[in-house]
């Protein structure tokens, strides 16, 4: 079983929506929940390098700061249908 942890940025408020969304995904996925972790980015990304969590669980893809590490990026998210023709 992955380990989660759910990740609300400090300046979502109310969090309890986020919070909601993110345990109904986790219940959804079967993972175990580790914690909810309301630090900077690099904090969860330290839990991350030290190997306690495998998963991070955000309610909204806006959450994530744009220059995070690791960076994960979709390439066929910055093409439209008409491109692909």
């Amino acid at each position: 079983m992955e380990i989660a942890v759910i990740w609300i940025p400090a300046d979502i408020e109310p969090s309890e929506t986020a919070v909601a969304e993110c345990l109904g995904h986790i219940r959804r996925r079967d993972y175990r929940l580790n914690g909810i972790i309301r630090a900077p980015w690099e904090a969860v990304e330290q839990t991350m390098i030290d190997g306690e969590v495998d998963v991070v669980v955000i309610a909204d893809l806006a959450h994530l700061p744009p220059d995070r590490s690791p960076r994960i990026e979709v390439a066929t998210a910055a093409v439209s249908p008409v491109d692909r023709n």
